[in-house]
């Protein structure tokens, strides 16, 4: 699972679902001169079949979101069900905030649930489409300089492997300056170059078949070896190499 995939609009769903699962200790209704109101959790069907169906949807939307590729149920995407069940969710409390019965209040369980699942209903819906929301959450941290392509990389995070020893090769003796490696560019104009995508992105074979052999996540930063068209070959961090043909809004280091 790579948490780096989560977006802002993730972010607000985890936020909200929390919110909720408070929400569901306090006081459902409240009455002048009268105490110790029921929480969701003193009937099953309100704690079980309401709140933590909110929370439930919450945790299928965030899951689906950092698992390598998305899971289906019943041939449904587990975020697309994760959606489902917080607007149903924010549909029955609606209901139950505005039928309470006569005597008695809303209390800050009821009310304060109902706001929490429908921010979750609406950033569960609006996470895919509002391009403020589709960012990502954590931030993918750039490299410290981009190294030549055929040049030794320097141990760290976004590429594998530490830096190589030459073969039966020593240490240079104190005062005995070491010969730089020279860079070894490929053809072309073209300069490789570290970047990060922001959203999850198939990688396809170099010789064209349609099935990915990886997908690209945000928060990883990936090698750009050759423009190929429109597209990019890129290599990830076990070695692998493909074609990279969605290239838009990629963050290049």
């Amino acid at each position: 699972m790579n948490i780096r995939s989560l977006t802002r609009g993730d972010g607000v769903v985890i936020g909200a679902a929390v919110l909720l699962f408070i929400a569901s200790f306090l006081d459902l209704y409240s009455a002048e001169g009268f105490s110790g109101a029921p929480n969701a959790w003193e009937t099953l069907d309100t704690g079980l079949g309401v709140y933590l169906g909110g929370i439930l949807g919450a945790a299928l939307i965030v899951v689906n979101r950092c698992l390598p590729q998305q899971r289906k149920v019943a041939g449904l995407d587990l975020g697309t069900v994760g959606a489902a069940f917080t607007v149903l969710v924010a549909w029955i409390l609606f209901w139950s905030l505005v039928d309470v019965p006569d005597g008695i209040e809303a209390g800050a369980g009821l009310i304060l649930g109902f706001i929490a699942a429908l921010v979750l209903a609406a950033a569960a819906v609006a996470g895919p489409l509002v391009p403020a929301l589709k960012g990502s959450l954590v931030p993918a941290p750039r490299p410290a300089a981009p190294q030549p392509y055929g040049a030794q990389p320097q141990a760290g995070y976004g590429y594998p492997g530490a830096q190589q020893q030459p073969y039966g090769g020593q240490q240079p003796y104190a005062g005995q300056p070491q010969q730089p490696q020279q860079p070894q560019p490929p053809a072309g104009d073209f300069s490789p170059f570290w970047f990060a995508v922001p959203v999850p992105r198939p990688l396809y074979p170099e010789d064209g078949s349609p099935t990915p052999i990886a997908e690209l996540a945000p928060g990883t930063w990936y090698l750009a070896v050759e423009q190929r068209g429109p597209g990019l070959v890129a290599q990830t961090q076990d070695g692998r190499r493909g074609v990279l043909q969605d290239t838009s809004g990629i963050q290049r280091g």
